[in-house]
């Protein structure tokens, strides 16, 4: 069987290198994306970090959108808690304007950063006003699904209303979410990246599959690709994930203690629980991951796969996607 891949761009910032050149290696990448086959490009957001560069994914996909033709960009997510749903449902009717039939709107839960960077994005929001995430996700489905029709009178709008507009992605790591995704017909990607427990990959794309009376899910995953296994193997060497929870119920999955320890020290929780992931990275060949990949579809019924490359260097990131493209058999 084939199935879709499609691309998650953090755009990391080399040392010595500035945001700048890291965008501009965002934007070669995107483009080399499009002509190798894959056929979503997407954007994380992340705050305050000298180590990744995007922390406003529309302003990027709209630059990337200006320099592609044909592969869809979108965001891998835009985290809704900072937001207000009418704004961003503004954005990406927007972009849905500018490049008709090419743009996705996913969105997460997670913050993106650190407690100093939430409470400045949040700053003198009223979270009694805010509601909670799935309060706030429908009315952002709210906000995307006006027609022109209707228009009348003094109704409040997102403006520009789009012809197409644009496809909604729900970005989480549990059944609650899968679940809330189907309840408003959005697509649903469950975050393997991140949590790569296959029980609870297993619940949630079930139930989503049969909340949303059958349609399948995608699934977002680590992937390291070199010309040998045991190159592969060495570049995923001592790679960690730690959740992070908060007695305040706020939590964080971190790529290290230091970290985690930083997550605890900007909390204004009262205690913290540290859990220690096990990184689930694909590795290998071209030739062995797509066998992961296959069997993966085989046991989930997935037909799309978001690919995470967790190198920050730049030339094994890029032989990495290009080698996995290669294998062009299973493209569809």
């Amino acid at each position: 069987m084939s199935y879709r891949l499609s691309l998650l761009e953090k755009s990391p910032i080399d040392e010595g290198e500035t945001a700048s050149g890291a965008l501009k290696r965002t934007l070669e990448l995107a483009q080399k994306a499009e002509r190798w086959g894959y056929h979503r490009f997407w954007l994380a957001e992340h705050h305050n970090t000298d180590k990744l560069a995007i922390s406003s994914p529309e302003v990027v996909i709209a630059w990337i959108l200006a320099h592609t033709k044909r592969i869809r960009v979108g965001s891998g997510g835009v985290m809704l808690q900072h937001y207000s749903p009418y704004k961003v449902a503004e954005n990406f009717n927007l972009l849905a304007s500018l490049a008709p039939g090419r743009v996705d709107l996913g969105v997460g839960k997670a913050p993106g950063g650190l407690p100093l960077s939430t409470r400045a994005l949040q700053y003198a929001v009223d979270p009694t006003l805010k509601g909670d995430f799935a309060a706030q996700l429908q009315q952002l489905d709210g906000w995307l699904s006006a027609q022109p029709s209707d228009i009348q009178g003094d109704t409040l709008f997102a403006t520009p209303l789009p012809e197409q507009p644009a496809s909604r992605f729900l970005l989480g790591a549990s059944e609650q979410s899968a679940r809330l995704a189907a309840s408003l017909n959005w697509n649903f990607v469950f975050a393997a990246h991140l949590n790569g427990d296959p029980a609870e990959i297993g619940r949630a794309l079930s139930a989503y599959t049969h909340d949303s009376l059958g349609r399948r899910g995608l699934l977002a995953v680590s992937v390291i690709v070199a010309e040998t296994a045991a190159q592969a193997e060495k570049l995923a060497a001592d790679r960690q994930q730690f959740r992070v929870t908060g007695s305040d119920g706020q939590s964080v999955t971190v790529g290290s203690h230091a970290q985690a320890e930083a997550y605890i020290r900007q909390s204004t929780a009262t205690s913290h629980q540290i859990e220690e992931r096990t990184s689930s990275v694909l590795t290998g060949t071209a030739e062995q991951v797509h066998h992961k990949l296959e069997e993966l579809q085989a046991r989930y019924g997935v037909e799309e796969f978001v690919i995470d490359t967790p190198l920050a260097e730049a030339q094994a990131r890029l032989k990495s996607l290009e080698l996995l493209a290669a294998e062009s058999r299973v493209l569809a």
